[in-house]
């Protein structure tokens, strides 16, 4: 028998025995409706800036992404309704994404979240109009060099930015995915998505161009280190389950596992690969979350991006990179818990102390919030520690309530302005509460809020997250908490002394009159930060309600 004749014989005999059909992939695409919705309006999106003529561009592109989104978080309330945030949950998309309460709640405030940043970003009145035409927060072209003959052209015919709107929604489609990825090829997916449209929008402020496009570049090149960090932990761990899988990896974690490929039986046992492993996707996720020591972008990437994508950055991001967190520590890990409780313990320590004692030497209000953001981060971590169900509750609504504060307070940001275009640095705000008194109030309360007083949805959400962790047996981390909050409030309140009790600059700046969107913008987060501190029993039983993870 010749070589060809073995080989066709042994081709016949494979065909023989292959089953006559692949099976096809089972998608439950009303479950993935919200991520569905988001994508496809960002493609419209796409579609628009190709095709609509350039004056009909910007109401035509707010327009589908405010329904877009309004649409999206409609579908997560019917899913949530229609019980999948509890009985009904389960893993769709062949195992690859959670629908449970966590993913559906995180979503529905992602949703939201970017719902109200879409208004800042929509925002035209606030720049003195360039040659009679309205303009944004965003450069004219974004691939002029700046200070170059192509922007001042780009300037002068009134060319506007009209592709942010698309970007945010397919970092929103990201963001929805993130923390309902149900296994670990899911998850980096989901990040790059979010990541990249964010790195771009971080380099497009119409003003300090320079200034932005150098924190474009820091973000990218850390976030890319930070993928990278990511991506060998998941490489690490599959070596160790044989499966990329939550589910998966928590069975050989546990040693529970049922059917061992006897290929794999060899180096399923070796612990080193997965507590390396699991070191490096942490070192990924607590990146996106900015606690320390991996926090380094946050002040430089905030104060540099255009302000209204900072506010959706801060917000959104750390909702959705939170709640990464905790499907991997809650799903996959339970099993490790005393070995990933005593770094935890050290990261959450050092984010809270850090963030508050260096936000104390900052003189930029930008830099101010990002050091904020990272000692809340660090807050935010002490319920996680807790590895309870009231830590997962306590979690999902500090989020909610943070991403709304945070939100408001950037849009306030925004208004404050001198011939340089956004005053940022703190001694131009002095003064500011006997210029424009309404502004300073509400500047005042969200900074309240930040600092966690009483009667303020900060203080709500602290409360819950620290007597989780007293629950939890965390006690020690609740110390720190409380002193760390301490040192916070002294620099909330000392800004707020500087806008009532000092005397305005004649140069100083002035405060913009904005347009019905940034002043619903601001409002909503007004009312958010009011109801969630003075009510907060219902939406802590929606987040107790929501707080069980899909095994």
């Amino acid at each position: 028998m010749s070589h060809a004749e073995i080989i066709h014989s042994l081709w016949t005999l494979a065909a023989a025995e292959a089953p006559k059909k692949i099976p096809g992939p089972h998608i439950e695409y009303a479950q993935l409706s919200p991520t569905l919705i988001v994508l496809g309006a960002a493609i419209l999106g796409v579609l628009a800036e190709a095709f609509l003529p350039r004056r009909v561009r910007h109401p035509a592109q707010l327009a589908l992404t405010a329904v877009g989104l309004a649409a999206a978080f409609a579908a997560v309330v019917a899913l949530a309704a229609g019980g999948y945030a509890s009985d009904k949950s389960h893993v769709a998309a062949m195992g690859a994404v959670a629908v449970d309460g966590p993913a559906l709640f995180l979503q529905g405030t992602i949703l939201l979240v970017s719902l109200v940043a879409v208004f800042t970003f929509a925002e035209r009145r606030l720049d003195p109009a360039a040659d009679g035409r309205p303009v944004d927060s965003f450069a004219a072209q974004a691939a002029a060099v700046p200070g170059g003959d192509a922007e001042r052209e780009a300037v002068a015919a009134g060319l506007v930015t009209t592709e942010v709107f698309p970007l945010v929604l397919f970092a929103v489609g990201g963001m929805l995915v993130f923390p309902a990825a149900d296994d670990l090829l899911t998850l980096f997916v989901a990040l790059e998505v979010f990541s990249l449209p964010l790195y771009i929008l971080c380099g497009l402020a119409r003003r300090q161009r320079l200034l932005s496009q150098e924190s474009a570049v820091k973000y990218f090149l850390l976030g890319a280190f930070s993928s990278a960090f990511l991506l060998f932990g998941i490489a690490l761990l599959y070596g160790y389950a044989g499966t990329v899988t939550y589910a998966g990896i928590a069975d050989v974690v546990s040693g529970t596992t049922r059917v061992m490929d006897p290929a794999l039986a060899g180096s399923t046992a070796n612990d080193a690969l997965l507590l390396v492993g699991v070191a490096m996707v942490l070192m990924g996720l607590l990146f996106k979350v900015g606690a320390v020591p991996f926090h380094m972008w946050t002040p430089d990437v905030y104060q540099g991006a255009p302000t209204p994508v900072t506010g959706f950055m801060a917000a959104a991001t750390k909702v959705a990179a939170f709640g990464a967190l905790l499907r991997l520590l809650y799903v996959v890990l339970p099993g490790m818990r005393w070995d990933w409780r005593p770094v935890m313990w050290g990261v959450a320590i050092v984010t809270m102390l850090v963030g508050a004692i260096v936000a104390v030497t900052q003189t930029d209000v930008k830099r101010l919030l990002a050091y904020s953001s990272i000692a809340h981060a660090g807050f935010i971590l002490a319920g996680v520690i807790a590895a309870t169900p009231e830590g997962v509750s306590s979690v999902l609504f500090y989020l909610a309530a943070y991403s709304f504060v945070t939100l408001g307070a950037f849009a306030v940001v925004t208004l404050v302005r001198d011939a340089g275009g956004e005053a940022t640095h703190l001694s131009k705000w002095a003064g500011l509460g006997r210029r424009s008194p309404l502004v300073a109030a509400v500047f005042a309360v969200f900074l309240l809020a930040f600092a966690g007083i009483p009667l303020t949805s900060g203080f709500a959400g602290k409360f819950a997250v620290f007597k989780a962790a007293a629950q939890g047996g965390a006690a020690p981390l609740v110390i720190v908490g409380v002193l760390s909050s301490a040192i916070a409030a002294f620099f909330y309140i000392r800004v707020i002394v500087l806008m009532f009790f000092s005397e305005p600059k004649a140069e100083g700046p002035t405060v913009a009159v904005p347009s019905p969107l940034t002043s619903s913008a601001i409002a909503i987060g007004v009312v958010v930060t009011l109801v969630l501190g003075l009510a907060p029993q219902y939406f802590l039983e929606l987040a107790g309600q929501a707080g069980v993870f899909v095994r």
